[in-house]
């Protein structure tokens, strides 16, 4: 039996109303979770890529891939996790800066993780992080030792690294 792992999968839809209500229902309805999804339009207007991540063994994904590509605006679908794909993921995140010392130590952590200060406020700033999953966990625990007033993160977003794999539709 195969063990659960994270899957991150990319879904070329057509850009049309209610897609996405529809792939959410296909998941919740069978009982699968959505870790992680992210949705917009291509370079083409008239498809979508939708890239999410879910966590199941061989099985489960295979009948995940399955149920999608049964879905009438699904044009193709590839789990991304088994070859080399790019990902990325955003994360806002206010932390307490009380003093001027603290308000140092906050902006050399960014400085670390190549990211950008996009608020200042007398106690408190907010932090502009991107990269892959793994560097915004890090980041995340290490600013809790300031004190996290608030996080939004935007969920992965991935494509292949191959030429041709996960483009052509």
């Amino acid at each position: 039996m195969s063990e659960a792992k994270r899957h991150t999968i990319s879904v070329l839809v057509e850009n049309k109303f209610g897609v996405l209500a529809r792939v959410a229902g296909l998941f919740s309805g069978r009982g699968y979770n959505i870790c992680s999804l992210t949705v917009n339009q291509t370079h083409d207007p008239q498809v979508s890529k939708m890239t999410i991540v879910t966590v199941g063994d061989a099985a489960v994904l295979e009948q995940i891939e399955k149920q999608l590509n049964k879905l009438i605006d699904v044009i193709k679908v590839d789990d991304l996790t088994e070859g080399r794909f790019i990902e990325r993921e955003l994360v806002l995140v206010k932390i307490r800066a009380a003093t001027p010392e603290v308000r140092s130590q906050i902006m050399q952590l960014v400085e670390i993780f190549d990211g950008k200060i996009v608020t200042v406020r007398k106690e408190e700033l907010g932090v502009e992080i991107s990269g892959r999953s793994d560097q915004l966990d890090n980041f995340i625990d290490l600013a809790r030792d300031f004190g996290i007033i608030e996080t939004a993160r935007s969920g992965r977003v991935a494509i292949a690294r191959e030429a041709g794999v996960a483009q052509e539709y």
